[in-house]
């Protein structure tokens, strides 16, 4: 359903008007500036010494241990992030992280777009096992993972987090 909608090129995957792309490191400040502003729209703080350093540090923090953050461009304009990487929490396991899109970008499928792109490409890659945190007031966003097979768990890491998701692309073996 989602496929016909989006077109890959050599620059990234278009949806509808939004191309989605490997970061660039001319992306650091209008990311951390997306991500701020995201977060204060919902009463959560930036943290760039804390849960926001890796925005800061992206080549350390993803690129270098075998995960990707992408951005989202429309129109030339940054306005949506989505990243992931590897972690030791479970088997064979990821963390998708920094999913964020300004008001302009929600409301048309980006969302979960988004989310289908990067469980296609930690799939592919052999993970087994995908962790999120969240706030629950990201209500649109609790909300996505609820409806695409997110089920709750525990051991909420991110201070301003208070719920924790966990996904298995294998059947976790008893």
């Amino acid at each position: 359903m989602w496929e016909e909608r989006s077109v890959k090129s050599d620059r990234g995957i278009f949806y509808r008007d939004f191309l989605i792309r490997d970061w660039q490191p001319g992306d650091r400040t209008p990311v951390a500036k997306i991500i701020g502003s995201v977060l204060a729209e919902y009463g959560l703080g930036w943290e760039p010494t804390g849960a926001d350093q890796d925005v800061l540090h992206v080549e350390k923090c993803y690129q270098s241990t075998g995960g990707e953050f992408w951005v989202v461009e429309q129109h030339g304009k940054l306005v949506g992030t989505a990243a992931y990487y590897p972690i030791h929490r479970g088997t064979r396991a990821v963390e998708i992280r920094k999913m964020y899109l300004l008001p302009v970008a929600r409301g048309q499928g980006l969302g979960r777009f988004l989310l289908e792109q990067l469980e296609g490409e930690i799939a592919a890659r052999g993970f087994e096992q995908i962790w999120i945190e969240t706030a629950s007031v990201l209500q649109e966003a609790v909300k996505l993972y609820e409806i695409n097979g997110y089920q709750p768990a525990s051991g909420v890491e991110t201070k301003r987090c208070d719920r924790v998701y966990v996904k298995f692309l294998v059947a976790p073996s008893l």
